[in-house]
């Protein structure tokens, strides 16, 4: 075992753990849940069969990241945050339900008790502000908050507001695409 499983934490045999990452107390990791290497998820997290976690991935207390989630590389997930799997949800379905996935790209970030509704991307290097309600596609490096999301602005991916001009704290200057930000 080339990582680290709190005593508290459930990891079970079918999931697969990348050397390195670190699993908090009270997390349980079902049987066909994919990690990288060098993770960190935190306390009460909960991680489905069928969920696809990537390399040096921060996930924070009490998330769950349920079937048809993928987190790339690089990624900070906050705590509390609700991933949506189920566009149409029942109690008793009897199993007739549509998985609709959700993409979480290189590099972004989401706040705190942000929710995540399925069948979207949260493209590259993005930021999701605490609370907000994300209803539809993020671009590369878009700023997005509130309920519902909407975008107020770019940021580098050091995490960092870009001015008005589309310039980072490092004279980097950027030009909107058609998938969101390039760096020029």
């Amino acid at each position: 075992m080339g990582y680290f499983k709190h005593e508290r934490a459930m990891v079970h045999e079918g999931a697969q753990i990348g050397e390195g990452t670190r699993i908090w107390a009270n997390t349980n990791i079902q049987n066909g849940a994919i990690i990288g290497k060098n993770c960190n998820i935190c306390d009460g997290t909960f991680v489905e069969k069928g969920a696809v976690i990537g390399n040096n991935v921060t996930i924070k207390h009490y998330v769950s990241v349920f079937d048809g989630i993928t987190i790339e590389d690089d990624v900070f997930i906050g705590s509390n945050i609700a991933f949506i799997n189920d566009r149409f949800p029942r109690s008793n379905n009897g199993g007739n339900w549509t998985l609709e996935k959700v993409t979480v790209k290189k590099g972004a970030t989401i706040g705190t008790n942000a929710v995540i509704m399925c069948g979207i991307t949260i493209g590259e290097y993005a930021m999701i502000g605490a609370g907000s309600v994300v209803c539809k596609d993020v671009k590369r490096h878009e700023l997005v908050v509130g309920n519902p999301g909407k975008v107020i602005g770019y940021v580098a991916k050091n995490g960092k507001r870009l001015d008005n001009d589309l310039v980072d704290t490092e004279g980097n200057r950027y030009q909107i695409g058609k998938d969101g930000l390039e760096m020029l």
